[in-house]
């Protein structure tokens, strides 16, 4: 176990925010975690659990214990002519998984190639791209509860998963903490290539296989995204919202170029950077905060950013689309502080 006191987070969150927490702990075991519930300190602490820092916007310092796990491994728990089930450490990076997923020969994931952060975290946050969420191959998830201090399996029913929302972001329960996912993935797999630009990309190739959908996803991430080691960033800062059908027809008579896509019955998902886009912040540089000039869903630290300061741009956005076109737009980064 690694104890830290006044430790900095500037590599544990993608927008490099230079900020502290009062203290620092990482476990390498189930064992290690539980000593720390148990702890009567860190019971009467405020704390947070974090993954790779991919999805996090701290406003200020932490005043409390940040809690990181350092539990890996990728173990195959059962199998048959059809399925493998792979148990993953929530500390293993993501994309780790699905480089290793598509070496094997087992799809799923694929489409899920370069999500940045840890497996844990992309269980919670129910990451999606191209048509693909990871719900759709979530089998079981193994997660101890902070207040009662047990440990449950959850089904993939239990995690009640929706668009980037799960149980363990419903502040109604109890707070939970990721040691173990188990993904079920196919020896057999359909592909899922029709979205848009993927579909597009995969023209380039001679075939389409597992390898060529993760080459080309990650192609097409890596020319839409800044790289959070160049530029610090924590990916697409808003979701994209979900309307209903009513309210999309009247937008349309309005804006007839507006893109779509179907989502619930009766609902209409419309993507978020095109709406933000339509607003005139693409590319456009707000002090040291800046709308990547590429995706207008990414916000980028310029360089010597406060959470606060990203936080005012979001909302100028936000304040924005609810102007033009009736629509809340929800931050799908998660404020700290």
């Amino acid at each position: 176990m690694r104890i830290e006191q006044n430790y900095s987070l500037e590599k544990h969150n993608t927008f490099h925010l230079p900020v502290k927490t009062r203290w620092f702990m990482e476990y390498e075991t189930e064992e290690e975690l539980q000593r720390i519930l148990h702890d009567e300190y860190f019971q009467e602490c405020l704390s947070l659990h974090i993954g790779g820092g991919s999805n996090l916007l701290f406003i200020n310092d932490y005043n409390g214990i940040i809690i990181h796990s350092r539990i890996k491994g990728i173990f195959i728990s059962a199998e048959t002519d059809e399925y493998v089930s792979l148990r993953v450490g929530a500390a293993e990076i993501w994309d780790d998984v699905v480089a290793y997923a598509v070496s094997k020969g087992w799809g799923g994931i694929e489409n899920l190639s370069l999500i940045p952060g840890e497996a844990g975290a992309a269980a919670i946050q129910n990451i999606g791209a191209y048509g693909v969420e990871i719900k759709d191959v979530i089998e079981s998830v193994e997660a101890y509860n902070q207040l009662t201090f047990e440990k449950r399996t959850f089904t993939n029913s239990d995690c009640e998963y929706g668009y980037r929302n799960s149980y363990f972001k419903n502040e109604h329960h109890d707070p939970h903490i990721i040691t173990y996912i188990t993904l079920r993935l196919s020896k057999n797999p359909g592909f899922s290539v029709n979205y848009g630009n993927l579909k597009e990309e995969l023209t380039k190739y001679p075939e389409v296989t597992l390898e060529t959908i993760r080459e080309a996803v990650i192609t097409i991430r890596r020319q839409k995204l800044p790289d959070p080691e160049v530029l610090g960033n924590a990916g697409s800062f808003f979701m994209n919202p979900i309307i209903t059908a009513e309210h999309f027809e009247k937008l349309k008579k309005q804006f007839p170029e507006i893109p779509s896509y179907p989502a619930s019955e009766g609902k209409i998902k419309v993507p978020a950077g095109w709406l933000i886009e339509q607003c005139g912040f693409k590319g456009k540089n707000h002090g040291p905060v800046g709308v990547y000039e590429k995706q207008a869903l990414v916000l980028v630290n310029l360089g010597d950013a406060r959470g606060h300061e990203i936080a005012l741009v979001a909302e100028s956005i936000r304040t924005a689309v609810k102007d033009r076109f009736d629509i809340e737009l929800m931050p799908e980064v998660k404020y700290v502080g």
